[in-house]
């Protein structure tokens, strides 16, 4: 089926290609995309080789395809391939009418990447859209889609196609969105003429890498995941005390290398209505996510990409961002997780928050956790964080709640 294809198509001829990728094009924005390139469907080798280096320096995620030869050659998954159509959606940069965060109604953020609906399914409708929009003209496509969870890299697959070139600061940076864009492709058995990459604009900027929280970005385009802010807020484990003074309010991803990037100064796309945000679902209150059950989480954030992880990993986010806060108010509530909660994790995380805090009432329930809770963890946690207290002035009185952690994003 494949060769007969393969022939049909070659009676076609390289006129007839690369009208059709001319009309794609132009079809491109009735289809909700933005930016639309060609790649060639040739083994990535030089990726291969960084991914390689990248695993063997212990800087994977945990989150990719394992299989290198399947994230690097695109027959690996799609047997047929003749070429890969990259596309790119524009996301929203600012938050309208955001609400105030004030002591004891402390507030925590999501990251742009997971404002409005979850992105997977967004670009993925389009992605269906046009492999529709394909197959109504040439009746033998075959495509596959991926974006963000497929096998293949994104940003190998968007770079190779001229959307955008690779940043330092590993994103895809388009000259029209700056690199808040959204990012997926198609691999399809038709020989369509490949676009060219384009120039890398970034030059001697080094922003990104300066203004990194916790210094992930260890070298131009050089990220160590297990290190990235973004990823710590998705794991699931208790957090290194050390970077938990970094993560500031961040409830989901971090934007801070983007955010000082000069070429998404100003940008702020607006035009996809399911990608807008609810200012009180991407900034929420912090103290009800503490005694929120799954049910609950899911209908208010399970439409969104930042609840891919379920409610626990925003959960210990949130008693990271109220010991930043120093929020007395809170106190109670912390307390409550690290008495009461079933999941060590977060009873560790709550012992750091308290001694971050401060007061009688957190330094009691310290104490008391030191004494006699069942997991290891949590009694080393609680024993460091009474050692904290001991070294430490006494807090603000109620109400004067402490700045915050450097880097924290409030919109």
């Amino acid at each position: 089926m494949a060769e007969a294809a393969a022939g049909r198509f070659a009676e076609r001829g390289v006129d007839f290609w690369q009208r059709l990728k001319e009309e794609m094009n132009a079809a491109a924005p009735s289809l909700g995309i933005d930016k639309i390139g060609v790649a060639s469907a040739e083994p990535f080798r030089e990726l291969k080789e960084r991914l390689v280096r990248r695993r063997e320096l212990g800087r994977d995620s945990g989150f990719e395809e394992p299989d290198l030869d399947k994230r690097t050659d695109p027959s690996r998954v799609f047997p047929d391939a003749r070429s890969i159509i990259a596309v790119a959606v524009a996301y929203p940069a600012k938050l309208s009418g955001a609400p105030v965060s004030v002591p004891g109604a402390r507030r925590g953020i999501f990251s742009r990447s997971a404002w409005g609906e979850d992105y997977h399914r967004v670009v993925g409708r389009r992605l269906e859209r046009l492999a529709g929009w394909l197959a109504e003209r040439v009746p033998e496509t075959r495509t596959m889609a991926m974006t963000d969870t497929g096998a293949l890299v994104d940003r190998a697959v968007a770079e190779r196609a001229g959307i955008g070139w690779s940043g330092k600061n590993c994103s895809i940076i388009t000259l029209e969105f700056g690199s808040w864009v959204y990012l997926g492709e198609l691999i399809t058995n038709l020989p369509l003429p490949p676009d060219r990459p384009i120039e890398d604009a970034c030059g001697s900027c080094t922003r990104c890498l300066e203004a990194c929280p916790t210094g992930a970005l260890v070298g131009p385009g050089e990220l160590d995941s297990r290190r990235c802010i973004s990823w710590l807020t998705q794991s699931k484990d208790a957090v290194d005390e050390q970077l938990m003074e970094k993560m500031g309010n961040r409830l989901y991803g971090c934007d801070t290398c983007q955010v000082v990037c000069p070429y998404n100064r100003g940008k702020d796309a607006r035009h996809h209505e399911e990608l807008l945000p609810d200012p009180e679902v991407v900034k929420p209150l912090l103290r009800p996510l503490l005694a929120m059950g799954n049910r609950e989480f899911k209908e208010k954030f399970g439409h969104g990409a930042g609840a891919w992880r379920g409610r626990k990993p925003i959960q210990r986010n949130a008693l990271i961002a109220l010991g930043h806060f120093r929020d007395r108010e809170s106190v109670p509530d912390v307390v409550r997780v690290l008495r009461d909660d079933p999941r060590p994790a977060l009873r560790t995380t709550a012992a750091w928050a308290l001694g971050k805090i401060g007061g009688s009432e957190a330094e009691a329930a310290l104490r008391e956790a030191a004494a006699g809770d069942a997991e290891p963890k949590v009694r080393a946690a609680a024993e460091r964080a009474l050692v904290r207290l001991a070294r430490t002035k006494p807090s603000p009185r109620s109400g004067e709640a402490g700045k915050p952690a450097a880097g924290e994003e409030q919109e």
